[in-house]
Order: C-alpha cells, then sequence, then structure tokens
C-alpha cells in the first residue's frame, strides 16, 4: 500500500519507481517472495510502480508470487463495494502490474449487494484464461466464505484480516466462550476454526499495529499498549532480535499459520521482520501469553 507516491491520480514519478525498488530489493533480501496488492492502492499507481520494478529485474516475475484485490471502489460517484465488476478490475491490474496472470486474486471486502452465481462465472472465466491462479478473500467471516465456496469451483485459499497485538480480538472470541465479556466480541467467531477446517490460508494486514509496539510511539500508547512494549522490548532484549520480530513472531507463534503482510515500505523497517519466523518458533507459551495479556490490559477470566 506505501508504493506509488501520494494518494492522488497524479502520475508516477521516477522517485516513486526507485523508492518501490529498494523496498522490493529488500523484501528479497529478508526471504520475501509473496508481494501483496490492491487496484485501490494509491489509486493504482501501487501495481503500476511494481509493473516498473518488473521491467528493471528480468526474471524477478518468475521468482516472486504476486497477488491483488479488488471490490473496492474510491470514486464517490460509485458504490464503496462492488464485485460485480471482477473480470475488468483484474484486467486493469495485469495492465498495471505489466503481468499476464496474478497469482491469488482476493476480493477486497464483503459486498452487500453481492451475487454468488455472477462472482463464480467470473472467477472460472478469469481462471480458465489464465489470468488467475488461486482465489481468496479479504475481511470476510468463516460463513461469508462459506456462502461463497457453496457457488465458487475454484477453492478459496485464503482469508486476509486485521489481526495483531493490537487488534487482539480474534483471539478474545476464542478464550471469551461462554464469558460474560465475550458479548462486546465483535470478531466474528468460528472464523479461524472455519479457515483452519477447510484449507483457507490466514494472512494478517496490519500486523506491527503501525509500529506501536516496535518503535512508533505516535499516537501515544494507552496504558496497555505501553505495558505490552515493555514486554516486547524485554523479550527482543533477551533474544537478542528487533521489536519487530517479536511482534510478528507472536503471530506467527499461534497454530493457525498466520502469514504477515508488511506494510511498510521502508527498507530498514522490512529488514527489521527477517527473523520473525525463527522467534515464532522460538517463542514459549508462557512468552506469548505474557504478550497477550498485556496488550488485552486485563486478566484473562
Amino acid at each position: 500500500m506505501g508504493l506509488g507516491g501520494d494518494w492522488s491520480n497524479a502520475p508516477v514519478t521516477p522517485a516513486a519507481i526507485d523508492h518501490a525498488a529498494a523496498a522490493v530489493e529488500a523484501a528479497l533480501d529478508i526471504g520475501i517472495t509473496v508481494f501483496d496488492h490492491a487496484d485501490i492502492y494509491r489509486f493504482g499507481k501501487a501495481e503500476t510502480v511494481f509493473g516498473e520494478v518488473l521491467k528493471r529485474s528480468p526474471g524477478l516475475r518468475e521468482r516472486i508470487e504476486i497477488q491483488t484485490k479488488c471490490g473496492i471502489r474510491l470514486d464517490p460517484d460509485h458504490a464503496p463495494y462492488d464485485l460485480s465488476t471482477i473480470v475488468a478490475r483484474v484486467d486493469d491490474s495485469l495492465t498495471r502490474l505489466g503481468v499476464e496472470y496474478v497469482d491469488t486474486l482476493l476480493l477486497h471486502r464483503p459486498d452487500p449487494l453481492l451475487e454468488p452465481a455472477a462472482v463464480a462465472a467470473a472467477v472460472a472465466a478469469l481462471h480458465a484464461a489464465g489470468k488467475i491462479r488461486a482465489l481468496g478473500v479479504s475481511n470476510m467471516s468463516g460463513a461469508q466464505i462459506a456462502f461463497l465456496q457453496r457457488e465458487i469451483d475454484l477453492p478459496i485459499v485464503v482469508n486476509q484480516l486485521e489481526l495483531s497485538l493490537l487488534r487482539h480480538d480474534w483471539v478474545d472470541s476464542t478464550v471469551l466462550v461462554n464469558h460474560p465479556d465475550g458479548a462486546d466480541n465483535t470478531f466474528p467467531h468460528g472464523t479461524l476454526e472455519y479457515c483452519a477446517s477447510n484449507g483457507v490460508r490466514l494472512q494478517a494486514w496490519g500486523p506491527l499495529a503501525q509500529g506501536r509496539y516496535s518503535g512508533a510511539a505516535t499516537p501515544a500508547r494507552t496504558a496497555a499498549e505501553e505495558a505490552a512494549f515493555a514486554v516486547v522490548q524485554a523479550l527482543a532484549e533477551k533474544k537478542n532480535t528487533t521489536r519487530a520480530a517479536i511482534v510478528l513472531g507472536w503471530l506467527m507463534r499461534h497454530p493457525a499459520h498466520i502469514d504477515p503482510v508488511l506494510g511498510s515500505s521502508d527498507p530498514a523497517r522490512i529488514r527489521a521482520c527477517k527473523e520473525a519466523a525463527a522467534q515464532a518458533a522460538a517463542m514459549t507459551r508462557d512468552e506469548w501469553f505474557a504478550l497477550f495479556v498485556a496488550a488485552r490490559g486485563r486478566p484473562l477470566p
């Protein structure tokens, strides 16, 4: 989302392409080979500059996976959510990216006027034409995925949700079953279980929570955020790693097998995430719960 310059329809600049190239290089340096896009990011400029990076690096396309999303519209003259024009939106993304296909297409948000049969026909046409290789969704509950999957032959293999140490309601929904506090939890209960049972990989957007626990201090942290930051800092010092690796490691330690989607386009911040998988593998149950309870700001029931 951070690639391409500002949020406007202004033309892509050479500086924006250079910035994107540096971010991609940093990601590749730490072993990242999946790149997440959406047709709306920077009004399409994120895809455009990524396409220019691919032109600069012959052979790069074959070494990576590209996913993009459609379904949100930023034009105030149109409905904000629209899954009725999937084929045209994917064609536009392919043109901006300068590629013949994307590895995974994600339906960006639920459309209240969704017609599953029409979506199924569009997905089938794109897959038959070789323009998409896999299908996923974003910001959907288990029930919504199941509703779509009844019509679509192609398996839904990804669900991208906001999951982080800050946005921990997805864990609360598990531990607050049969507890009064659970009544206030809005995370769709059963979504993680549905995904695990049906081969739907979870991806976390916003996994670093704008740096609240890994360095950034604005906006000002709450008492719970300060407490969690202190635990993150202590673990990072103990394990001789970065705070970002601890924060992402907490997510990746969960048995749902969560893949964090890094939102930063800063090469230094990207490289700070290098040891996340190793920290997830080394994180103990006690360390995981210490982070969770601190972030909650109140004891578990």
